[in-house]
């Protein structure tokens, strides 16, 4: 473990405040050296968090926070932010089980003002902050720092629109790299990269106007005329942006890696009694010559090694094999095309993207939009397949119902990083899905449990399904498959003695510890079939009809008890006549905090250990009553 003689005596913003100039430099390097010594073993979001170490250090030397007050879009490059704040001792433990979060989180430091952890959420959050602290009396600074591939988003738009007029002191810091997750696309992003402005324009303006306020009445009339005319005079000065037609006043672009011109920009739009939008220009993954190379591959890694910034573990995952399955299938198929809200390589599309580029659309950080647009290739006999985390498709469910549903449009959505996710934490498990898709009328969602069940599901969701179609998978890839398994099954499978007295339910993953956990009850004399659902809504009459027959059945599943398929089921075997005992074990009315899948899983008895210990003490409990 390197030694970080600056770093380590870092504690508050006041600490960095006082360090000479001469050893700013020194203390960027040493948090670079430190962001990679911990995500290299713990894993994270590195590239976002190399590319703002200057700008996050300068920001902590011209505002007084937790006075000021700071929201994070995304959270993911906060990572800095913390070890300045009084968490460089805890730093070793980011993204583990009880150590501090890979996101902003109030609860863990004064210095977070805002949790987050989803796209495009900054500038409302941080508008609201403003504007409660106005109604305080307190003329305190707000910032909200938000990256150009957030700007896709739609709601950073709206907080625009509505921020512009306001007349306090409100801050934008634009941090522009260029990408998201994935190289950005779309109009914003090609503005960006020719916007400018003359940085002598407002030093002139301010000039002049203190200048005209020394001449007593005609001064003020041209004062007034001058501030009416704004926007007038910047047009013959130079192209009015984008920002200030919302009302912010515009500075940038500035040099995200020059700590002294951040400085002096972020002074410049604190005196700035009004909006103002600081542009910043910086590089994804600067510091560290892999995460340079392929910022993409580092936004979001795993273990590495440090030396040639090679994972330490890969094996082909769920992603992979969805991406490869339909570029098969689009081989065949012209219709099928393929949408993505900036997940390119995170889904699994980067070869499609190359191998059917006119039929492959990036839309940016825009879940809403990529669903309606999909309807929208649907309607004109397309067949549009929407791949999007779990987590990221909650923001679309208006869409799926009005749009997809209620518009009776053929949209399939590849939902990966279904179930738990780990060490991202509450923001980014994918365990409510299932309780969503749920409740929308005549949508049909399919869980398989290894490769070849997603292929069967993929297929059957294109052109056996004429309505919303969902196909939900894990993060990383197959588990544990018994040797006498049959093929999977479009519907369910039947595995283990079908007369035994007890049934295990579930679906996904998850069948993989059950056939386990019904190992281990076997050799504890206890004979447990299981049912595995693959198609989970609507469930088949026949398997329902199979369940019904049981004295005890246990439905295990990886997602939220209210609204789930447990309890849909319980319904339907109850209707088919069953009066046994009949019992959930699901995700009640909480949110799963940061730690490794299996921890997560172990915690909440949904492991082949847990799936082994419920019923083994509920057949005890039975007996003892």
């Amino acid at each position: 473990m390197s030694e970080y003689p600056i770093l380590s005596k870092i504690n508050t913003p006041k600490d960095v405040k006082r360090l000479p100039e001469e050893n700013i430099g020194a203390l960027c390097a040493e948090i670079r050296e430190k962001l990679v010594e911990v995500v290299s073993v713990n894993g994270g979001h590195l590239s976002p968090n190399l590319g703002v170490v200057e700008m996050t250090v300068a920001l902590h030397r011209v505002f007084d926070f937790p006075k000021d007050s700071i929201v994070w879009d995304v959270g993911h490059q906060s990572y800095t932010h913390k070890l300045l704040t009084g968490r460089f001792e805890e730093f070793d433990t980011l993204r583990t089980k009880d150590g501090i979060s890979g996101f902003p989180k109030k609860e863990e430091s004064p210095y977070d003002d805002f949790n987050t952890g989803h796209s495009s959420t900054s500038i409302s959050a941080a508008f609201g902050i403003a504007n409660a602290k106005a109604m305080n009396g307190d003329n305190s600074a707000t910032i909200a720092v938000i990256g150009d591939g957030s700007l896709t988003g739609g709601l950073a738009f709206e907080a625009l629109n509505n921020a512009g007029r306001f007349n306090k002191n409100f801050i934008v810091v634009l941090n522009d790299n260029k990408m998201s997750i994935s190289k950005n696309v779309g109009a914003i992003p090609r503005y960006l990269t020719t916007v400018r402005i003359q940085p002598w324009y407002i030093r002139v303006k301010k000039v002049t106007e203190r200048a005209l306020s020394h001449i007593p009445l005609a001064g003020r009339i041209m004062k007034a005329f001058l501030r009416r005319s704004k926007s007038r005079l910047k047009n013959l000065v130079y192209k009015n942006t984008l920002f200030d037609c919302f009302g912010f006043t515009y500075l940038g672009p500035i040099d995200g890696h020059n700590v002294e011109e951040l400085e002096n920009a972020f002074r410049a739009a604190r005196k700035n009694n009004s909006p103002a939008l600081v542009h910043v220009v910086t590089k994804k993954g600067k510091g560290y010559r892999p995460a340079e190379k392929e910022p993409g591959e580092f936004h979001g890694i795993g273990q590495f090694d440090i030396d040639s910034g090679e994972p330490i573990s890969s094996h082909k995952g769920f992603s992979a094999e969805f991406g490869k399955t339909l570029c098969e299938f689009a081989d065949r198929d012209d219709k099928i095309c393929a949408i993505t809200a900036a997940m390119t390589s995170g889904t699994g599309l980067t070869d499609f993207a190359k191998e059917h580029k006119n039929r492959f659309f990036d839309v940016g950080i825009a879940e809403e939009h990529a669903v309606t647009f999909g309807c929208g290739l649907a309607s004109k006999s397309y067949r549009p397949v929407f791949a999007v985390y779990s987590t990221f498709l909650q923001r679309s469910y208006d869409q799926l119902i009005h749009d997809a549903s209620l518009g009776q449009n053929h949209l399939v959505l590849a939902i990966d990083r279904a179930g738990i996710v780990g060490s991202d934490g509450e923001t980014h498990q994918g365990v409510f899905d299932v309780s969503m898709l749920n409740t929308i009328p005549n949508s049909v969602i399919f869980s398989p449990t290894y490769f070849e069940g997603m292929r069967k599901a993929l297929y059957n969701a294109l052109y056996r399904q004429s309505g919303l179609a969902a196909v939900r998978y894990p993060r990383g890839g197959e588990l544990y498959k018994p040797a006498d398994f049959p093929e999977e099954s479009i519907d369910y499978n039947i595995y283990g003695n079908p007369n035994a007295r007890y049934l295990l339910v579930t679906y996904g993953r998850l069948f993989s510890y059950a056939c386990k956990a019904k190992e281990k009850l076997r050799s504890r004399g206890i004979d447990v079939c299981i049912l595995k659902l693959c198609k989970i809504k609507p469930v088949s009459g026949e398997a329902v009809f199979f369940a019904s027959r049981f004295k005890e059945i246990w439905f295990f599943e990886e997602g939220v008890k209210n609204g789930g398929i447990a309890r849909n089921f319980s319904d339907l075997v109850v209707f088919r006549g069953f009066r046994g005992v009949y019992h959930i074990k699901a995700i009640g009315d909480e949110f799963v905090k940061q730690m490794t899948v299996s921890e997560a899983l172990s915690m909440l008895k949904l492991d082949d250990e847990g799936m082994t210990e419920v019923i083994t003490k509920d057949i005890q409990h039975e007996k003892k009553t």
